[in-house]
C-alpha cells in the first residue's frame, strides 16, 4: 500500500525540487526561517542526508561513479532511513519538515543517467510520504553553471555538466503532480521567497 492511500499526518511535508545551482536550497532555508518567524514549527531536512547511505552517495558524485541502479537502491535506502528517523516523526508531531530534495531529484538524475523516471516516481511513491506542496526552483542550465562556477571553489561536480543537467532539467519539468508548483529561479531572492510563503499560507 502507498503512501498517498493511508491517513494525512498532522504535519505538512514541503519539498523544494530543482537543479543545482538553482537556488532551492537558499529558498528552502528562508522557508524555513520565515515559518519560524510566524511561530510554526518546523525543521529542515535535507537529501542525501549525511547517514551512512548518504555518505557513499556523496563519494559516488564526487569519485568514481556508481551505476545508475546502484545509486537509486542508495537514494531509496536513504530516503527510507530519513522517513524513519526524521520526517514520519516531525509529521506526527505536526511540525512542518521544508526537505531540500526528495524523490523527484532521484528520478531527473537517475532518470537522465538512463533510467525510467516515471517508473522510479512510481516505485518510490510505493513506500515515500507524499509531500503537500513541491516548490520546483526552475532556471536555465547556463545561468546553474555561472552561479556553481562562481560560489563552488571546487567547482562542478559529475551531476554538474550541461548536457547532463539539461536533461535532468527536461524530466523535472516534465513531472506533473497536483501539489508540484514551478517558481522561476532568476527571480530575486526575496521576491521568490515572499511568493513561496505566500503559496505555503494561501
Amino acid at each position: 500500500m502507498g503512501m498517498e492511500t493511508v491517513v494525512r499526518l498532522p504535519g505538512r511535508l514541503i519539498v523544494f525540487e530543482g537543479i543545482d545551482g538553482s537556488g532551492k536550497s537558499t529558498q528552502a532555508a528562508l522557508a524555513h526561517k520565515r515559518l519560524i518567524e510566524r511561530g510554526t514549527k518546523s525543521i529542515l531536512l535535507f537529501e542525501p542526508t549525511r547517514g551512512e547511505y548518504g555518505a557513499q552517495l556523496r563519494a559516488s558524485f564526487f569519485g568514481p561513479r556508481l551505476s545508475p541502479e546502484d545509486e537509486l537502491s542508495l537514494f531509496t535506502l536513504d530516503r527510507k532511513d530519513d522517513l524513519a528517523r526524521n520526517i514520519i516523526p516531525a509529521l506526527e508531531r505536526g511540525e512542518t519538515v521544508i526537505l531540500d530534495r526528495y524523490y523527484f531529484s532521484t528520478a531527473a538524475y537517475q532518470g537522465a543517467r538512463g533510467l525510467d523516471a516515471e517508473n522510479i516516481l512510481r516505485e518510490q511513491e510505493r513506500f515515500a510520504y507524499i509531500p503537500d506542496l513541491v516548490f520546483l526552483i526552475d532556471i536555465p542550465v547556463g545561468t546553474a553553471l555561472e552561479r556553481i562556477r562562481r560560489n563552488r571553489s571546487e567547482g562542478a561536480n559529475s551531476f554538474e555538466q550541461e548536457a547532463y543537467l539539461t536533461r535532468v532539467r527536461e524530466l523535472f519539468l516534465s513531472f506533473q503532480r497536483d501539489y508540484l508548483h514551478i517558481f522561476h529561479g532568476e527571480t530575486p531572492v526575496e521576491e521568490l521567497s515572499a511568493a513561496i510563503v505566500k503559496a505555503i499560507f494561501f
